[in-house]
């Protein structure tokens, strides 16, 4: 998914604490309130965008998270992103309900489902569009989110790929129905082993939970790592705070566990990683670490779109074509006057 923004900025989300539901110790805990962005247009749909965070802009390595949804798209188009570039990152699409048509500059054609993968790895650079299928259901639900390559990966090559069949376990609930696990990136220990088959580049975990009304369940979680709970379509307990649809709660690392508690059914996802060491640049989409770097690539974006040549081969250039949509392109908007600068992680 592309961030349309039309004046991207590094971050311009509020967060914020609200005030412990329980004595729980809620002194690693921050809660990233949304903002609302026009996904396609002022008419379009909007999608829910958490994180980055004006004060904190990372948890591991995840860099980028919106919700969309649940929307009734009888009566509009749905989704319908045209192709634009991404460099630095992975992209993570993941479906509540309907379904989305991935295209992108590698030849990849690949309709997402819900409880499927798509992981799209954008190293050096990789265009892609994603679109609502003519055919697909009435109601698209999801998220979209981005995770940050290291230093070591970012040039790498592009890669795609589809997971429709992943790991899923059953957590018992506490006193009352339990909940479905699906292990989206890395693992979930719960005395066994459950591990995703996406390639991921640094020390992470993303796992969607299902949960029933009432369910109260303790998910296990890596100590070294820093987490964050999103809800999808309805509030959250966790730690003491309630989460809102669209909202995102970090949780900050030396913890074994958290205990999630729905009082009416709710999908989340829970995401987290090692604290991502390395300073970002993320303007629009791509995401670099210096602003010559992001220059060159707006440069190269501008350029291979409009090149009459990229619809035949593609060859020599960053962002081949995307083959199989006709739209065009979507325009990089225009740099700001002032450098762009890295920012770390969180705001001390």
């Amino acid at each position: 998914m592309s961030n349309l923004d039309t004046h991207p900025a590094e971050a311009r989300v509020c967060g914020g604490r609200i005030t412990p539901t329980d004595h729980t110790d809620t002194s690693d805990t921050e809660l990233l309130t949304p903002r609302e962005v026009p996904l396609g247009g002022p008419r379009a749909m909007l999608v829910r965008r958490a994180l980055p965070g004006k004060n904190r802009r990372m948890i591991g390595a995840w860099c980028f998270a919106d919700v969309y949804g649940p929307t009734d798209i009888t009566a509009g188009a749905g989704m319908q992103v045209p192709p634009h570039p991404h460099i630095g990152l992975q992209t993570v699409s993941w479906l509540v309900s309907g379904a989305v048509h991935h295209l992108d500059s590698l030849g990849s054609d690949q309709r997402v489902r819900p409880g499927q993968l798509n992981l799209m790895t954008a190293g050096h650079g990789i265009a892609h569009s994603e679109r609502t299928p003519a055919d697909a259901p009435p109601t698209l639900h999801g998220a979209q989110l981005w995770i940050a390559l290291p230093e070591g990966d970012r040039e790498g090559p592009a890669r795609f790929e589809h997971h429709a069949d992943l790991p899923v376990l059953d957590l018992p609930g506490v006193d009352a129905p339990g909940a479905r696990v699906t292990v989206i990136a890395g693992q979930v220990n719960d005395g066994r082993v459950h591990r995703s088959p996406a390639r991921t580049h640094t020390p992470l975990m993303g796992a969607e939970v299902v949960l029933e009304a009432g369910s109260r369940v303790r998910l296990p979680l890596e100590e070294s790592f820093e987490h964050g709970v999103l809800a999808l379509d309805a509030p959250v307990h966790a730690l003491g705070h309630r989460v809102e649809a669209g909202s995102l709660l970090y949780v900050g690392e030396g913890r074994t566990q958290v205990e999630l508690y729905a009082e009416e059914a709710a999908h989340l996802l829970v995401i987290g990683g090692e604290p991502f060491t390395e300073d970002l640049l993320m303007w629009w989409n791509f995401v670099g670490r210096d602003h010559d770097e992001i220059v060159r690539a707006r440069h190269s974006w501008e350029q291979d779109r409009t090149s009459p040549h990229q619809g035949t081969t593609g060859e020599g250039a960053r962002f081949p074509l995307v083959r199989g949509d006709s739209e065009e392109s979507l325009p990089a908007p225009a740099l700001p006057n002032a450098r762009l600068r890295a920012r770390p992680r969180h705001r001390p």
